[in-house]
């Protein structure tokens, strides 16, 4: 019999702290122009996305809308859709734009040297979000970055614990034949994420050797909602007695294929579903059992990585010669319940997390401050400072 999940789902959770200063070294595109007032020296910032019109990129593209409004800074978008040659592409594409700065996601390693060397030849500033280069698997693109002064750093999460968390979640749950849904061949949030699946799994394998785990080797769905409902019943008709089903990411839309093929197949509820990108109708997923839980609700990722950024541009934020930059480690939530999400929905979805007034004071924060306040954000917090 499957155990509860109460004790890990009571209230959405936030997991880390925000990480140290500055750390030392060792579809197709198209653009799109938000509509901000022009000011603060006529700031154009660009966004290269994987996608601006997703369910998380949506949620992204409007936080950082507002700040921008907010700040009377332009910003421009461009859609690449996580394919390589794209991701490079818009870097090229934003710079001769007239971007000062930009902010980047996805943005795989390999392709951040590109992106490093184009905006340093410009003299554009650069930010990653969800995002960071390993210095351990890429020393030399980490290099890269701590020799440009333009590559400002990175807001990210902690992923290793984000999927350790959830695969602990399913086991506690009963599970143990769990397959999972990748998206992107070599991407480095995935390869952390992954690290915490395995690492949940040969723990709970070391203490309870007569009942054991297994999780399969990855089936790739790209960033397609297609993609995603075929990898998921190839995962499930590959592996008999399957019972849980990990999506890593993708920006949502692999997840909405996926939950959507176990439906056509009358398998909710069957399938435990976990992942790491909010969907718009979470709750009713939760309730029907199309979702067991899920990680999520950092759609400010980006909206910190502007203000990175923006304040680099600004002269305010320079880091330190032959140092990565400055690094954001924001907390995850998760949600294993309607009553979780019903929190959630509240003060990240019906409304926004911040005020056009705290959006214009933060632009203004130290750094100290802009990582105290990553480090602080989760639903107590809206509600404190909402309720003033």
């Amino acid at each position: 019999m499957k155990k509860s999940i109460k004790r890990f789902g009571a209230i959405l959770m936030a997991t880390v702290m925000a990480a140290s200063l500055v750390t030392g070294c060792g579809s197709k595109a198209g653009a799109e122009v938000a509509g901000a007032k022009k000011g603060d020296g006529n700031i154009k910032i660009g966004v290269s996305i994987w996608s601006s019109t997703d369910v998380l990129g949506s949620q992204c593209k409007k936080i950082v809308d507002k700040a921008a409004k907010a700040n009377g800074v332009e910003v421009q978008y461009v859609d690449q859709a996580h394919v390589s040659e794209q991701v490079t592409a818009s870097v090229e594409q934003l710079c001769a734009a007239g971007c000062q700065g930009i902010i980047i996601c996805n943005s795989a390693d390999s392709e951040m040297t590109s992106a490093i060397n184009t905006c340093t030849e410009h003299g554009v500033y650069i930010a990653q979000f969800f995002r960071i280069i390993s210095q351990e698997n890429s020393p030399e693109v980490y290099k890269t970055a701590c020799n440009s002064k333009y590559y400002v750093g990175a807001v990210h999460e902690d992923e290793v614990t984000n999927g350790y968390t959830l695969v602990n979640l399913l086991l506690e749950n009963g599970d143990r034949t769990i397959g999972l849904e990748a998206w992107t061949v070599g991407d480095a949030t995935f390869q952390l994420r992954w690290k915490g699946y395995q690492q949940a799994i040969d723990e709970w394998n070391a203490s309870h050797a007569s009942d054991p785990a297994t999780m399969t080797e990855p089936v790739y769905a790209n960033t397609s909602s297609e993609e995603g409902a075929a990898a998921a019943m190839s995962l499930y008709n590959s592996n008999p007695g399957m019972d849980a089903l990990i999506v890593a990411g993708g920006g949502g839309d692999p997840l909405v294929g996926s939950i959507g093929a176990y439906a056509n197949e009358g398998l909710t509820g069957k399938i435990d579903v976990v992942s790491t990108d909010f969907l718009d109708d979470l709750a009713d997923q939760l309730k029907s059992g199309g979702m067991f839980a899920e990680s999520g609700g950092h759609f400010c990722d980006p909206l910190f990585a502007f203000y990175l950024v923006l304040n680099a541009v600004k002269g305010n934020y320079v880091k330190e010669e032959g140092t990565f930059g400055y690094e954001i480690l924001f907390p995850y939530l998760y949600v294993s319940s309607p009553d979780d999400y019903a929190n959630y929905e509240k003060y990240f979805v019906n409304d926004d997390p911040y005020t056009d007034e705290e959006l214009a004071t933060m632009a203004g924060y130290s750094f100290e401050e802009l990582n105290k306040a990553a480090a602080n954000l989760s639903i107590d917090d809206v509600i404190t400072r909402h309720s003033n």
